[in-house]
């Protein structure tokens, strides 16, 4: 699918590496001025490169998502820049440690809970604004497996994925009536630095380089999508309607 993005503003969080970089580096390919947020200044500047290389451009926020006044203020900096947002990516996330739930750490625990729940969560209500200013604002938070099968010893991020999935399913419900749509996706094991802090015995190049997930979440964020409040399945390369049978 040919996905034209032409002058569409796009936030991509966790932007620096992995899944993040690459979803980041196919917006700009399709038109997007990408705004790329990651906390390392390195992987943005490679980034920007690499956006440079495809002759398109990118604005630089280099901040760690535990400071959540940066994430309020990225709202108000969008919007006295451009007035609007099309796209927002909410990839960043943390695995925390896998261990058994009355084993992890307190600050680990909460450390999880903070950057993929309650960031999201600023980001939503930092971004949601301008994103129903534009003609068709289009939201992606990313999810995993684990939120729905459950593996003993991921507590921690199971429960904060599951969490997302919820904020992101009702966020859906309440925008429905309007031009925004918002999907939840699971991109499935990837190539990924997380991934192999997971499973440090596997070998990566059995699993999809993240540059494959990110060409396959490019129609979710197309004008053209209009499915809202379901789960992308990468793996599958389908959509998951959350309604239990009747």
């Amino acid at each position: 699918m040919n996905v034209n993005l032409k002058d569409r503003i796009a936030v991509v969080t966790g932007a620096s590496r992995g899944i993040g970089y690459f979803t980041a580096l196919e917006l700009a390919k399709a038109g997007a001025h990408v705004i790329a947020c990651a906390r390392t200044v390195g992987g943005l500047e490679e980034l920007d490169d690499a956006i440079k290389a495809v002759g398109s451009s990118a604005t630089l926020v280099p901040f760690d998502l535990a400071d959540m006044k940066a994430i309020d203020g990225l709202g108000a900096a969008i919007a006295e820049r451009w007035g609007k947002l099309d796209i927002l990516v909410a990839n960043a996330g943390v695995l925390g440690t896998i261990s058994p739930i009355g084993h992890t750490e307190a600050k680990v625990f909460e450390k999880v809970m903070n950057i993929n729940v309650v960031a999201t969560w600023r980001l939503i209500r930092s971004l949601e604004p301008l994103l129903l200013k534009s003609d068709a604002g289009r939201a992606i938070i990313l999810s995993s497996g684990v939120a729905h099968n459950v593996r003993p010893f991921w507590g921690a991020y199971a429960a904060s994925k599951a969490a997302v999935e919820t904020l992101a399913r009702t966020w859906a419900a309440e925008t429905q009536r309007t031009n925004l749509r918002i999907n939840s996706v699971n991109p499935g094991a990837t190539r990924t630095a997380m991934r192999a802090q997971a499973m440090p015995g596997e070998d990566p190049n059995d699993l999809p380089h993240p540059s494959e997930v990110a060409a396959k979440l490019l129609p979710l964020l197309s004008p053209e999508m209009t499915e809202t409040g379901k789960l992308f399945n990468v793996r599958e390369g389908r959509m998951q309607d959350y309604r239990l049978p009747e």
